[in-house]
C-alpha cells in the first residue's frame, strides 16, 4: 500500500512539487505540469505527453532533451483537464508545431482533443497521436480501440528524436504513428494497488493467482490464472506478442529487430524481471528474432501494483535510428546529449492567476441571487457524492478502474469551493457556473470532469450574468448541455454510460417546464426518471469507455456515471424545493 503522503487530496501536486525540486536541470514546474528547464539552439516541433499521475516514470520523467518537451500530469490516474495540457503546450511550443501524444483513454482523448482546438485558434499546428499497444484491450482489427500502457515509451522516445533531430510536423507525427503500429504490449498482475488515503486497493487479485491482461488503472484482466514460474510468465508473454494476429503489418518474426521493454508496475523488483527477461531473450532469439537495445525497469508503473508487462517495438532503418538517438531526462537517458548547446528557459511558463481572483463581469440581483441558489446546490452535490463515494467506486471497479468516486469526489469539492467564493464576492450565474466547470474539470479530471465542467459551462452559458434564471432558461441549458455532452464524448443512450441518465433527465425537465410545471416540481419528476434509467443501465453491456473490454462483468451493476447523476439530480432538487418553499 501506499504509506507516506500529507493530504491525500493534494498528493499528486505534491509529487510535482518534488519531482521538480529534484529534477531542475530537465524540468521546470508550469500550471498544469512541467516543461523543459533548456532549450536546443533551434527551436524544435514540441512533443507534449501526458495523463494520469501514479505512473511515474510516466510521464514528467520523460521530459527532457531527445525526449518530450512537456508533460501534463493529471491527478491521480486521472487525465490532465483541457487547461492543464492546453498550458503545458503555451509553454513547450516553440513556433514549430506541436504533437500531443498520450494513451488511448476516453477521459484524455477529451481532454487533449480541447486543449489542441484552442491552440489551433491561436495558429499554432497541432497534432495528435494516440498509443494503443495493449493487445488484450481490444482485438487486432480494433487497435484504434486499444489502451496505451508501457509502450507509451516508444512512441514518445521516437517522437522526441524526430524533433531533436530538425524534423517538421509532419514528420514527426509521421514517426510517431510507425512506431505506435509497430508496438505491442502484454500486461499481467498479481495484486492491487492502494491510492493515498485509502483504506482498501482500487482492485484485488485472489492470492496465488495471476490477472492475465489487467490494466494500469486497474482495468479488469480477461482471465485469471495461477501464477507461473519466471520462465512461464516469459513463455506466456512470447507466445501472444508473437503470434501472426499481433506480429505488425509485413513483420515477420524471424530476421526481424526489436526493442523489448520489460516493465515493473511497482512492486515487482528488478532481480525478478531479469529473472524473466532471461527467458524473454532466450525465446526471442530461438525465433529468429534480433533484439536491440533492451530495456529492463520501471517505465509505466501503477502505485504499488505487483505486476509485469512486456512491450515489442518492432524496428525498421528510421526508427531504430531514432530509438538509438541520445536522449537526456529524469529517468531515461540513452547516447551523449550536447548538453553545451542548450540554453535555460528564463519565463515562467506562463502561470496564470486562478480564475476565481479575476475580476467579476456585471452582473444583475436576480442573476446574483441565482447564483447563490447554484452554489447551494453544488455545496449539496458535494455531500451526496461524499457520501456515497465508496460505492460509486465499488461498482466502477467490477468492469472499470474504481476511482469514479474518487474523481468525482474531488471534482464536487473543487467546484464547491470555487462557486461559494463567487457567490459570496456577488458573482453572476454564469461567471459562477463556468469558473465551477472549470474547477471541476480541472481537480476532477478524466471523463467525468470533462463531462461535469461542460455541463456547467453549457448550463452557464444559458443562464447568463443579467438574465432571470426562469426554469424554462434552465431547462434549455440542460438540453442544450445534454447535446453537448452527446456530441463531445460521441456515446448514446444504451452505451451504459452517464447519457443514459442524463437525456432522460433534461428531456423530462424540458418536457414539465414546458407543460407548465415550476422548477422544482419539473426538477424532481426529471430526477426521477434519471434514477430510473441510472438503474436500468445494469441491464445493459457498455459500449464505451475503459469497461467495454469487459463488458460482461458489468451486467447486473449499473453504471456509475449514470449513478452518480441521478443522485446529484435527486440531492439538487432537495436544495430546489427548499428555495421554493421558502418563496411560497
Amino acid at each position: 500500500m501506499t504509506r507516506l503522503w500529507n493530504d491525500p487530496a493534494s498528493f499528486a501536486d505534491d509529487v510535482v512539487d518534488g519531482f521538480v525540486r529534484a529534477n531542475g536541470r530537465w524540468v521546470r514546474r508550469v500550471p498544469g505540469g512541467v516543461s523543459r528547464s533548456t532549450r536546443s539552439a533551434e527551436p524544435e516541433v514540441a512533443v507534449v505527453i501526458g495523463g494520469g499521475s501514479g505512473h511515474y516514470p510516466a510521464f514528467g520523467g520523460l521530459v527532457g532533451p531527445g525526449l518530450a518537451h512537456g508533460a501534463a500530469m493529471g491527478q491521480l490516474f486521472a487525465s490532465p483537464s483541457a487547461q492543464q495540457v492546453e498550458s503545458v503546450v503555451r509553454a513547450s511550443e516553440q513556433g514549430r508545431g506541436v504533437l500531443l501524444t498520450f494513451g488511448n483513454y476516453a477521459g484524455d482523448v477529451l481532454h487533449f482533443g480541447a486543449a489542441q482546438e484552442a491552440v489551433r485558434k491561436d495558429g499554432i499546428d497541432c497534432r495528435t497521436v494516440l498509443v494503443t499497444d495493449d493487445i488484450f484491450s481490444a482485438p487486432p482489427a480494433e487497435q484504434h480501440r486499444r489502451r496505451g500502457i508501457a509502450g507509451d515509451l516508444t512512441v514518445f522516445k521516437t517522437a522526441g528524436a524526430a524533433a531533436a533531430a530538425g524534423y517538421g510536423v509532419d514528420d514527426v507525427e509521421r514517426v510517431a504513428r510507425a512506431a505506435n503500429a509497430r508496438t505491442r504490449t502484454m500486461g499481467v498482475a498479481f495484486s492491487g494497488c492502494t491510492l493515498p488515503g485509502a483504506e482498501t486497493p482500487l482492485f484485488t487479485v485472489p492470492e496465488g493467482r495471476m490477472a492475465i491482461g489487467l490494466g494500469i488503472h486497474g482495468e479488469p484482466g480477461i482471465e485469471l490464472t495461477d501464477i507461473p514460474s519466471a520462465a512461464g510468465l516469459a513463455e506466456l508473454f512470447i507466445r501472444y506478442l508473437l503470434g501472426a494476429a499481433e506480429l505488425p503489418d509485413g513483420i515477420t518474426a524471424r530476421g526481424a529487430r526489436v526493442v523489448p521493454v520489460l516493465n515493473g508496475l511497482g512492486s515487482v523488483k528488478s532481480e525478478e524481471l531479469f529473472v524473466v527477461f532471461s527467458r524473454v531473450a532466450e525465446l526471442l532469439e530461438d525465433a529468429g528474432v534480433e533484439l536491440v537495445d533492451p530495456q529492463v525497469g520501471e517505465f509505466c508503473t501503477s502505485f504499488d501494483m505487483a505486476g509485469v508487462s512486456l512491450t515489442l517495438f518492432w524496428l525498421d532503418e528510421e526508427l531504430e535510428r531514432l530509438w538509438l538517438a541520445p536522449a537526456d531526462t529524469p529517468a531515461f537517458r540513452t547516447g551523449a546529449v550536447d548538453v553545451a548547446s542548450l540554453q535555460p528557459v528564463t519565463d515562467d511558463g506562463g502561470g496564470a492567476r486562478p480564475a476565481e481572483d479575476d475580476a467579476l463581469p456585471e452582473s444583475s440581483e436576480d442573476s446574483r441571487r441565482a447564483a447563490a441558489r447554484i452554489a447551494a446546490a453544488l455545496e449539496a452535490m458535494r455531500l451526496a457524492i461524499d457520501d456515497e463515494a465508496a460505492e460509486l467506486g465499488r461498482i466502477d471497479a467490477i468492469a472499470g478502474d474504481g476511482d469514479h468516486g474518487i474523481g468525482m469526489q474531488r471534482g464536487t469539492a473543487a467546484a464547491a469551493a470555487v462557486a461559494s467564493s463567487l457567490a459570496a464576492r456577488g458573482a453572476g450565474a454564469q461567471t459562477l457556473l463556468e469558473r465551477a466547470g472549470d474547477a471541476w474539470s480541472n481537480r476532477g479530471g478524466g471523463t467525468s470532469g470533462a463531462i461535469w465542467g461542460l455541463i456547467l459551462r453549457t448550463l452557464g452559458e444559458h443562464l447568463g450574468d443579467a438574465e432571470h434564471a426562469t426554469g424554462a432558461l434552465v431547462a434549455a441549458g440542460l438540453a442544450a448541455a445534454k447535446d453537448a455532452v452527446t456530441a463531445y464524448g460521441k456515446a448514446s443512450v444504451g452505451d451504459k454510460t452517464l447519457v443514459d441518465s442524463l437525456v432522460p433527465f433534461a428531456d423530462t425537465l424540458a418536457a414539465r417546464v414546458a407543460a407548465g410545471d415550476g422548477l422544482a416540481d419539473a426538477w424532481r419528476e426529471a430526477a426521477e426518471a434519471a434514477t430510473a434509467a441510472a438503474e436500468a443501465t445494469a441491464n445493459l453491456l457498455p459500449g464505451m469507455g475503459r469497461a467495454r473490454t469487459h463488458g460482461e462483468k458489468s451486467l447486473g451493476v449499473p453504471d456509475p456515471g449514470a449513478v452518480s447523476l441521478a443522485l446529484i439530480a435527486r440531492r439538487v432538487h432537495a436544495v430546489l424545493d427548499t428555495a421554493a418553499a421558502a418563496t411560497a
